[in-house]
């Protein structure tokens, strides 16, 4: 890890205050500006589909409008759900947004669905959702066609993705343990450690076996293995009130895992209605929330340094969802000022 740590942004695209998903995508587009004067290295976007809290099923069209409006941060997919889609038309797309903004586009993609079965279905109609044992054919696939090298012998051999004179965006995938470490390391892209997802323990030997086992790309800019972590992180004032901010997604959290999919909630509320969970969900609220970063400026750097220094990593990508969007914007605001970025 180097000494000075570098902190991106995955947006979720929360429809905040009340407000409709199409508000939430221009809280996106206005914090993303905020980011991109504060100083932070990257900003993706997450991709959710049917889903009331989140606003954005399609990052390959935020990224764009983001890239158009920022002048230095670089943006991307955080991350695109491969199974999805065509491998041949994520590069066209990611291709394409690289020739408009060369130098700034990450291509970030996982095997989640991002959404639950239904929206899976009609994502995949007429046909069905792709068999998950097919995924590493899809990433070898994405990885051939991004960089316009796919090998003579594959059953595309010698198709060319347009525009052909674009360079090749930064890859990077997204796993919240270590079954995705193989196919990263294996096809030479770039590792997040999805900390946020899930409370369980994560050990440091996922990066150092990511690192390990590294093979670069030939003529690709990630010639030397690149890791990150994503953790969840709402600064504030003082810790009571940085907690009492993480109690609107810690209790969407807790409604998602009983099948319940709603917006989110103000966090008053959300601690009015903790108490009328059962035991065993307000143990659940407990142990989520308390994997969260949460604390003054000076405390969130503390936590996201040892983090960070765990895992041996020089970037943190940080998740922030709160109901108002102001306190979500000043949580960023404030992390960017404690790191002197």
């Amino acid at each position: 890890m180097t000494d000075k740590l570098k902190l991106s942004v995955v947006d979720q695209s929360p429809a905040h205050d009340n407000n409709s998903q199409t508000q939430g995508l221009q809280h996106t587009l206005e914090l993303a500006k905020t980011c991109d004067e504060l100083g932070y290295h990257r900003y993706w976007v997450a991709e959710h589909h049917a889903t009331p809290s989140y606003s954005s099923p399609c990052p390959e069209i935020v990224i764009g409008q983001i890239a158009a409006h920022t002048q230095q941060i670089k943006v991307g997919s955080g991350g695109i759900m491969l199974s999805h889609y065509s491998p041949y038309k994520v590069a066209e797309v990611f291709r394409t947004l690289e020739a408009f903004f060369p130098g700034r586009i990450d291509l970030g993609f996982g095997r989640a669905p991002g959404g639950a079965e239904l929206p899976s279905r009609a994502l995949a109609y007429p046909n069905n959702p792709v068999n998950r044992d097919i995924y590493p054919e899809l990433v070898e696939a994405l990885v051939g066609f991004t960089d316009n090298r796919i090998p003579a012998d594959h059953p595309f051999g010698g198709l060319q993705v347009t525009p052909t004179d674009s360079s090749a965006p930064d890859l990077w995938t997204l796993g919240s343990a270590a079954g995705s470490i193989d196919l990263a390391a294996h096809f030479g892209v770039g590792f997040v450690l999805a900390l946020f997802i899930g409370t369980h323990a994560r050990p440091a030997e996922i990066i150092q076996q990511y690192k390990a086992s590294f093979r670069a790309r030939s003529g690709s800019r990630m010639q030397t293995p690149e890791a990150m972590i994503s953790s969840a992180v709402i600064c504030a004032d003082t810790t009571e009130e940085a907690k009492l901010l993480a109690a609107s997604h810690t209790f969407w959290k807790i409604q998602a895992a009983n099948g319940i999919r709603e917006g989110i909630r103000p966090p008053e509320e959300c601690m009015d209605l903790y108490k009328k969970l059962s035991p065993s969900d307000q143990h659940t609220f407990d142990i989520t929330r308390d994997s969260m970063v949460t604390g003054t400026p000076a405390h969130c750097r503390e936590i996201l340094e040892a983090q960070a220094s765990f895992y041996d990593v020089d970037e943190v990508i940080v998740v922030a969802v709160t109901h108002n969007f102001e306190k979500r914007r000043e949580s960023y605001r404030k992390l960017a000022q404690v790191f002197e970025l």
